[in-house]
């Protein structure tokens, strides 16, 4: 940790603008720059980026900013500016990526099952447009797979949390043996183990579909990639290699 360098100041400076540029306009910027649902009218290319700058509420913020001060700085240090960038990004569009095709999972399971019931696509797909949906649905189908398939269409994922699940990651790569510790656990726990803990946490909530309100399977999306490029980059000793 320490002062804040380059790639991480800017970081953190865009996020806290977007923060109160959405505590300004509200519902207009979740509209524009959330990740939405790629069927969902308010979908739109550029929501990939723009939704790792949103974020829900202030603590959500204060969490995910004091995680990229805490885990990045060392990692930009050691890579460089731009080498940091490219992982961070990297890992927040595999974040998006597992997050979307998860989405795509639910979406596509309650819809199967309600166009085998005999309703057409164009027809469920223009009642979720306008925001509803059919209490005969639930008949059809059954409640967890229609309010899976709702939530995955009407609900848009904001937060930096999938790239810095990756900087995690590679923070436990790059220091194993650093002592960390959970809010709720005041214990010190060495990165190794405590990255994979949190983890392993988001992973039974997402498979168990727990509503949490955490888009569990970004985190594990960004964790994911951030896991794949190092274990690729400590394999050719890509990491010894700074990209400023």
């Amino acid at each position: 940790m320490g002062r804040l360098t380059e790639a991480v100041k800017h970081i953190l400076i865009i996020n806290v603008i977007m923060f109160f540029a959405t505590s300004l306009y509200g519902d207009q910027m979740y509209q524009w720059m959330s990740l939405w649902f790629p069927k969902n009218p308010n979908f739109e290319w550029w929501q990939v980026v723009t939704h790792m700058f949103m974020h829900g509420n202030l603590m959500h913020i204060l969490f995910n900013m004091y995680a990229l001060w805490a885990f990045g700085t060392p990692l930009e240090q050691i890579w460089g500016k731009s080498k940091f960038l490219f992982f961070y990004f990297s890992a927040g569009l595999g974040s998006a990526a597992l997050h979307t095709g998860v989405n795509y999972y639910l979406f596509t399971e309650g819809m199967i099952a309600l166009e085998g019931a005999g309703i057409a696509r164009a027809q469920i797909l223009d009642i979720l447009a306008n925001g509803q949906y059919s209490p005969s649905w639930y008949d059809i189908a059954g409640k967890s797979t229609i309010d899976s398939m709702l939530t995955a269409f009407n609900t848009p994922a904001v937060g930096a949390s999938g790239a810095i699940y990756g900087i995690l990651v590679a923070f436990a790569f790059m220091y194993s043996e650093a002592k960390l510790m959970l809010i709720f656990l005041p214990v010190p726990i060495k990165a190794k183990y405590f990255v994979p803990i949190l983890i392993a946490v988001d992973l039974i909530f997402g498979i168990g579909n727990v509503n949490t309100g955490v888009a569990h399977f970004a985190h594990i999306g960004g964790a994911l990639i951030g896991f794949l490029m190092m274990w690729y980059w400590k394999k050719n000793q890509f990491n010894n290699n700074r990209w400023d």
